[in-house]
């Protein structure tokens, strides 16, 4: 009884299963713009942890802005440029011309 059972469920199966993929499209087309986007997406979160090491936030707003930007990417560096207050903590500058003597 069991076999007639599992040989007819395993029939429908096959005779439900379809034949080919039908709306597919150009299916390298769309991971390739997947991907663009999704490594725009990842240099830009690595811009945003870069800053976020350099600037002089205290450490709990540094992990905090990290996190949302780890696992939330899109949101998190939208928020990060929208909300975070950046030119109040960019106060590093560029090194410039010093004496190599200390004179």
């Amino acid at each position: 009884m069991d076999k007639i059972v599992l040989m007819t469920a395993m029939i429908a199966a096959v005779a439900a299963a379809p034949v080919e993929a039908q709306g597919h499209g150009n299916v390298v087309r769309y991971g390739t713009g997947g991907g663009i986007l999704g490594f725009l997406v990842l240099l830009v979160d690595v811009y945003i942890f870069l800053e976020l090491f350099k600037s002089s936030r205290p450490i709990e707003r540094k992990i905090l802005w990290a996190l949302l930007v780890f696992f939330f990417p899109v949101i998190g560096f939208l928020a990060y440029f929208l909300l975070a207050d950046r030119q109040k903590y960019n106060e590093y500058t560029a090194i410039t011309d010093t004496p190599a003597n200390g004179a």
